[in-house]
């Protein structure tokens, strides 16, 4: 069944591939409301996405095929969709509604995340009311939030979209090894009214691990020991671990949680802290719309799907690699970054579930900047470079309270439209009516846009906490819809874990102050010029 419908998407390729996007809007007048879709107040436009009506159908005949609408129900009911680990992927049971009954491998687990989601709530209420002090009795101003990879980009997403102005309390976030960024985070913070925050599923996150300790060193020259732990928070799936470290008070989740789809659990007490509980709870309000969504709307009108189902169309069906996203607000601008984790780190992979090679392309690269600066930096290459890079253009109505942003719709518009479009060498050439017939078809060829280019547009009224949530959920559903679509398991990361323990080898050799003979010649000379 699965090769059936792949056999008539290859041919839906070979025999639509080149059609004009422009072209089918008068092909199919039912085109606009059959692929635009409105989902927990987020409203998608697919309809400039280089597939035919009848593409579109085998697009949806495939997710059909491969057995999207089972393997969603296998997610939410907490089986083992983590085959090589054997594990439940659970992040929908962080955002349900209290008194919810998941379970994962057959054990409940709704009943420990909704006491820890009241824990957060008091702690974050007691540090934000100043009845939690530190190791002086002075209340917290600031919170440094340690952490790297999906400990650190779901929270900074969202304290970036949702962060007031003038916030009463400072978040600042260090990830990166290199002590600069934890020095940058500590200048002008004051250690009796800073709060640090751990988060490490396993607490033996080597980066983490070592920007823990430059804090705890920061914290320990200035404090009594006396009271210090209550500056030093842990988030962890490892408890134990984290008060040996030091940790006053640690905050869990579970190994059915993904690090890249954490950021609905404690892995964001910081936004509780700082956005308070109650937008925090919104913000899951938002994500559980979207699981509803997803559960409950058929195939062609399914926002993940028709996501997803764009994706699997462009990669395998016109063998684009590559994938730009350009959110038209300040406050997302860290949305490519983060979503450069969860589909690059989930869907990443050469084999499929069976561990045979996979045939088909899996996920592209994606990357992105806010749109009106990418304007003037890549989109260049998206108009008019040879290889075809499709769009998404997200785009707030209202990013400022209820201030009207019409300057960044027109780009986003404009933006789409022309990549659409394109523009002809007759159309730059007559433009050109005042030169020389030589030098304007010399100059038209420069200015001309083969137009034709793929996007798709996710309109948000505003950027409320509902709306960040449902747009997250959003991308995490279609990255797993694609995951089934290429028999992929989208929630291990083993790619990750060879440069892991390279670099502790490499460590020991520096220790030694020598390269060591397993080395290749290579990276023998590169350390060998380090330890100069």
């Amino acid at each position: 069944m699965t090769d059936a419908a792949w056999t008539a998407f290859d041919a839906a390729a070979e025999q639509h591939g080149q059609a004009r996007i422009l072209d089918q809007f008068a092909a199919d007048p039912d085109r606009l409301s059959r692929m635009t879709v409105e989902a927990a107040g987020l409203w998608l436009d697919l309809s400039k996405q280089s597939w035919t009506r009848e593409a579109f159908e085998v697009c949806l005949e495939l997710a059909r095929a491969s057995g999207v609408e089972p393997a969603r129900a296998r997610l939410f009911g907490g089986e083992a969709v983590n085959d090589t680990e054997g594990r439940a992927v659970l992040h929908p049971a962080l955002r349900a509604a209290v008194g919810s009954d998941f379970r994962a491998l057959g054990e409940p687990v709704s009943a420990e995340v909704d006491q820890v989601r009241r824990a957060m709530a008091q702690y974050a209420t007691a540090v934000r009311e100043g009845h939690e002090t530190g190791a002086t009795g002075k209340p917290f101003k600031a919170i440094v939030h340690v952490g790297i990879g999906g400990s650190d980009l779901g929270p900074r997403l969202i304290w970036d979209a949702l962060r007031p102005l003038d916030p009463a309390i400072d978040i600042r976030f260090v990830a990166n090894i290199d002590p600069r960024d934890m020095a940058e985070a500590l200048t002008g913070l004051e250690p009796e009214t800073t709060l640090v925050i751990v988060v490490s599923k396993t607490f033996t996150t080597q980066e983490t691990l070592a920007n823990a300790e430059l804090a705890m060193a920061w914290l320990a020259a200035a404090l009594p020991e006396d009271g210090r732990d209550k500056h030093f928070i842990g988030v962890t799936a490892s408890p134990e671990r984290a008060q040996a470290f030091g940790c006053g008070r640690t905050f869990a989740f579970r190994d059915w949680v993904g690090g890249r789809y954490s950021l609905w659990s404690a892995v964001s007490l910081s936004c509780v802290v700082g956005l308070g509980p109650e937008v925090f709870g919104r913000l899951l309000d938002g994500a559980r719309a979207m699981d509803e969504h997803f559960q409950s709307a058929p195939l062609a009108a399914n926002a993940p799907v028709l996501m997803a189902m764009a994706q699997v169309w462009n990669v395998d069906g016109m063998k684009r690699r590559a994938r730009t996203v350009a959110p038209y607000a300040h406050g997302l601008r860290r949305l490519p970054a983060f979503l450069q984790q969860l589909e690059m780190e989930s869907n990443g992979k050469r084999v499929r579930r069976d561990g045979s090679p996979a045939t088909r392309g899996t996920c592209p690269v994606v990357f992105g900047e806010p749109g009106t600066n990418g304007q003037h930096a890549f989109f260049q290459q998206i108009h008019q470079g040879p290889e075809v890079v499709p769009a998404e253009f997200v785009v707030v109505r209202r990013t400022d309270g209820e201030m009207v942003e019409a300057p960044l719709w027109a780009n986003a518009l404009a933006q789409g439209q022309a990549l659409m479009q394109g523009k002809t060498t007759e159309a730059a050439r007559a433009e050109l009516s005042g030169m020389g017939p030589a030098e304007a078809d010399r100059l038209a060829a420069h200015k001309t846009f083969t137009g034709n280019r793929p996007s798709t547009t996710i309109l948000l009224d505003a950027l409320t906490p509902e709306a960040v949530g449902a747009l997250i959920a959003l991308y995490e559903h279609k990255t797993f819809v694609e995951g089934v679509i290429w028999d992929i398991n989208s929630f291990d990361q083993w790619g990750v874990e060879l440069g892991k323990v390279l670099a502790k080898a490499i460590l020991k050799d520096v220790e030694a102050g020598e390269p060591s003979k397993d080395l290749d010649p290579s990276t023998a000379a590169l350390l060998s010029r380090l330890l100069g």
